[in-house]
């Protein structure tokens, strides 16, 4: 017999069959979401497995619809589901080992031909669908990397912030969520090490201008100057990263 995440016999756990024997647990959200928290952490539900319904919740753990809906949205606040109206309730939560691998398995020429596959896209969609108080938000981040020629990591965690305030600025949450695996990947140890000896001062200048030449471009509503000052960029980076002039 094969048992499903909440403890309670099932012959298949997709789909979901008919209970038998509800399981008494507690009723109120906190536990409800303590519970469903503790299988996803543990694997028993996987990264993008869709959980049961609402209906089948509430009768699983004898609750009431309302405490099953306030449980799932504390679950999606803490960034472990999502919720998307009219499919269900997915798990977003990826353990800190599959994170791991992907980083220990990722060459810096992947990443930067992974990036090259999608900045130049996402800038793209910025011009596009940001508004401009997306574009103010934007610049506010960037100058946080000024004066920053001589601290690399400051200049890390500036370049990356801009990085996913513009992936956000797309207005497209898939690609959203594909540059902050990158930029996870980005601040793996492998990474971070290499990253002090690349990041000089006058890299960090010229990656700065970089950026700000690309800003007055998505302010241009200029797409292919845009595009094409961002693949330049990670070229460069390319060369920079396999210590090339």
């Amino acid at each position: 017999m094969i048992y499903d995440l909440f403890c309670i016999p099932l012959l298949n756990r997709s789909p979901i069959g008919p209970m038998e024997h509800p399981l008494q647990v507690s009723t109120g959200s906190a536990g409800v979401f303590n519970r469903i928290r503790e299988s996803i952490i543990s694997g028993q539900y996987g990264y993008n497995e869709r959980l049961p319904s609402e209906r089948d919740l509430a009768a699983r753990f004898k609750a009431a619809r309302g405490t099953i809906r306030t449980a799932l949205e504390q679950l999606e606040q803490a960034n472990l589901v999502r919720r998307k109206f009219g499919s269900g309730t997915f798990v977003t939560y990826r353990s800190d080992t599959e994170r791991e691998d992907i980083s220990e398995e990722t060459s810096p020429l992947e990443l930067i031909e992974t990036r090259m596959a999608i900045e130049p896209h996402i800038v793209r969609l910025v011009i596009l669908n940001a508004s401009n108080r997306d574009l103010n938000r934007l610049e506010e981040v960037l100058k946080l990397a000024e004066g920053t020629e001589n601290d690399p990591n400051a200049f890390s965690m500036a370049d990356e912030a801009f990085r996913m305030t513009l992936a956000s600025c797309c207005q497209n949450p898939l690609l959203k969520w594909i540059y902050r695996l990158i930029n996870d990947i980005r601040s793996h140890n492998q990474w971070s090490a290499r990253k002090d000896h690349v990041l000089t001062p006058d890299r960090i200048r010229f990656y700065n201008e970089d950026h700000w030449r690309l800003m007055v471009a998505i302010r241009r509503r200029d797409q292919n100057h845009a595009a094409d000052i961002i693949i330049s960029h990670l070229k460069q980076a390319h060369r920079d990263l396999l210590g090339q002039d």
